[in-house]
């Protein structure tokens, strides 16, 4: 195990921050986490907060740093662009962006588009776990990726052949918090995987998805006619909206998925897929995405250097 700094490597989203330093064989040697988000930081500037984080671990200014994520977004630090699908995602070191004028050398990759005219598409951040993930899993086919927009991915090798984005955490946050179903559900609070209410949920949101807003409502009814406790109403409406994706995701049971998540995403999840018949191939989302940066920065090197030689 080397103990030797290499790489910054950061996943920078919308609502969250995540900040690894790793060894040449990918060790974390530290780490920093926080919620200064994309949409949080755009006043302060995106170098002043990198660095803050970085003088509190005393990394020296030569570290080179990896980014990926809305960092590079329109409305991010550095606009990095998409690569369109069918897109390999061993390649987005080689056409990563070089941030102008900073002390350090700072790279932040590319995202991936799907362009259809009736269902466009876009992603950031999870292009990089993808690739950490086929390293992990090369002959996976399909990825289920769980989060505020949740993502399915179906890939050959490398290659990602398309993807749908289902806004499954997104809606669930503002169903349980900002409507009429705030007082049956106590809010956006933690679900408990094991709770029978969320697998039924999922069962009826995965097998009557044209269902769901009645069964939503029914949730408020059931509070006020049958005193249903607001665990399991939180429960239940996790289940119904996850089992609502996992019916438009195409699940039919039988299938093996990739589930790329970590924490109560991945328990959540877990126990969706296995309800709904399908075999589940866990990859930690962490790790996922600190291989993937890894990675990325070595082909971003070995293209630098190739074209310094020439």
């Amino acid at each position: 195990m080397s103990t030797t700094p290499q790489l910054v490597a950061v996943d920078w989203g919308t609502s969250s921050f995540r900040l690894w330093i790793l060894s040449a064989d990918g060790t974390v040697l530290a780490e920093r986490r926080s919620n200064e988000g994309m949409s949080d930081v755009a006043s302060r500037g995106f170098e002043t907060v990198l660095e803050g984080h970085l003088e509190e671990l005393s990394v020296a200014e030569n570290l080179p740093a990896v980014i990926c994520g809305m960092a590079g977004s329109r409305q991010g630090w550095v606009e990095a662009g998409y690569l369109d699908t069918p897109a390999d995602v061993g390649a987005i070191g080689e056409t990563a962006t070089r941030v102008p004028g900073t002390s350090r050398e700072i790279i932040i990759l590319p995202g991936l588009a799907a362009r259809s005219a009736d269902e466009p598409d876009v992603m950031r951040g999870e292009e990089t776990q993808l690739l950490g993930a086929t390293l992990d899993r090369p002959e996976g086919e399909r990825y289920c990726m769980p989060g505020t927009h949740s993502k399915w991915v179906s890939m050959r090798g490398t290659v990602v052949t398309g993807f749908e984005t289902f806004m499954t955490g997104e809606l669930f946050a503002c169903i349980s918090g900002k409507t009429i179903l705030a007082h049956s559900t106590g809010g956006s609070g933690a679900v408990n995987a094991r709770n029978p209410a969320f697998a039924s949920g999922v069962r009826d949101g995965w097998t009557r998805p044209g269902m769901t807003t009645h069964h939503l409502f029914s949730l408020r009814a059931g509070q006020l006619l049958h005193d249903w406790p607001d665990d399991d109403n939180r429960a239940r409406l996790s289940g119904l909206l996850i089992g609502a994706e996992l019916s438009g995701a195409g699940i039919r049971g039988g299938e093996t998925v990739a589930l790329v998540a970590s924490g109560a995403l991945e328990r959540l999840y877990h126990v969706a897929l296995s309800e709904c018949g399908a075999k589940v191939h866990n990859i930690d989302a962490d790790v996922a995405v600190q291989r993937g940066l890894t990675e990325a920065w070595r082909s971003y090197s070995a293209k630098s250097k190739n074209r310094k030689q020439t």
